[in-house]
């Protein structure tokens, strides 16, 4: 008897591991659930509090440096693939951008709680380079805060959660099935949203070269080149495209009416695959603006050895007050 309740201990802090964690990553899973039952096997079944607290503390905290990590890296590419759950994958970018430069510090720590924002706000921060351990420290109070939450709840109101706590350990290999199966599921969908989304909207993307060229002529008279690196003008070391302006995509529907809509607008950026630039482009086309991105963005730019300048000093943007 003790070594099943032993093998059936080992395996719930698996599962709850893994589920917590896949939802801190952005899958589609209930944490909650899992916190809230593991805490009521814990008052009387044999998952130690302890060890639930831990197991669920490691998940969430490692969850969540791991996006934190990819959105610093690749920019509003990780967070228009973290989007695809909404309808307007380019509106769910800019309203949660907009909300993390108001609340950042406080949407860190209460963000778990919010359905469409937890799996937001650790990429975001990434996003608009907050510091490593400023982000560390607030990611541990809001992580600790949520697990103590759910599990605390569970283990006070272990009474009401029993049948649910014995389903839990009784049939946890098929709810490892059922997870697996739920996650092939999830990606099969969404693979094919992408592929119809990327046939259903196109996006001209012209090499650096093409650009220069048309540029530094006559022929730039007919374009209007724009900067929209997602992680802004952190330093005063930083450069840009000679001649190009700043365009910032977390508030970029507050700056589209100064746009000019007699020209075509070309955008560059850092991201992976170019991704602020084509989601800006593909918002600027909603509204009815010529947009195209250059291949490669800035690093293909500076590849190929053409101008750069130093971003102006007024155009600096310091980071928000975090």
């Amino acid at each position: 008897m003790h070594a099943l309740l032993s093998n059936i201990s080992h395996h719930g802090y698996s599962i709850l591991f893994a589920v917590v964690f896949a939802e801190a990553v952005g899958l589609p899973l209930p944490a909650a659930l899992a916190l809230l039952i593991a805490g009521g096997s814990s008052a009387k079944g044999p998952l130690h509090l302890g060890v639930v607290l831990l197991a669920s503390f490691s998940a969430l905290v490692l969850g969540d440096m791991l996006l934190f990590l990819l959105g610093r890296y690749t920019g509003w590419w990780l967070l228009g693939i973290l989007c695809k759950l909404s309808l307007n994958p380019d509106s769910c970018i800019l309203r949660s951008a907009e909300s993390f430069r108001r609340h950042g510090r406080t949407l860190l720590v209460l963000a778990k709680f919010v359905p469409g924002i937890n799996a937001l706000a650790p990429p975001l921060a990434g996003s608009m380079n907050m510091g490593l351990l400023q982000f560390f420290v607030l990611d541990l109070a809001g992580a600790a805060l949520y697990a103590v939450a759910w599990c605390g709840a569970g283990f006070l109101f272990s009474g009401f959660l029993a049948p649910l706590m014995a389903g839990y350990l009784i049939s946890s290999r098929i709810f490892v099935r059922l997870v697996v199966f739920a996650v092939v599921i999830y990606f099969a969908y969404h693979l094919w949203i992408l592929l119809r989304a990327a046939a259903l909207s196109y996006v001209p993307s012209v090499s650096a070269s093409e650009i220069a060229r048309r540029y530094y002529s006559d022929l730039h008279r007919d374009m209007a080149l724009f900067d929209v690196r997602s992680h802004g003008y952190y330093s005063n070391k930083a450069t840009r495209i000679k001649g190009s302006s700043r365009l910032e995509p977390n508030t970029l529907l507050q700056q589209i009416g100064s746009l000019p809509k007699d020209k075509e607008i070309v955008l560059y950026c850092t991201c992976h695959r170019e991704a602020t630039s084509l989601r800006v482009a593909r918002i600027l086309q909603q509204h009815g603006f010529r947009a195209s991105v250059i291949k490669g963005g800035l690093r293909a730019w500076k590849k190929g050895g053409y101008p750069l300048e130093t971003v102006p000093a007024d155009d600096v943007v310091l980071l928000p007050t975090f």
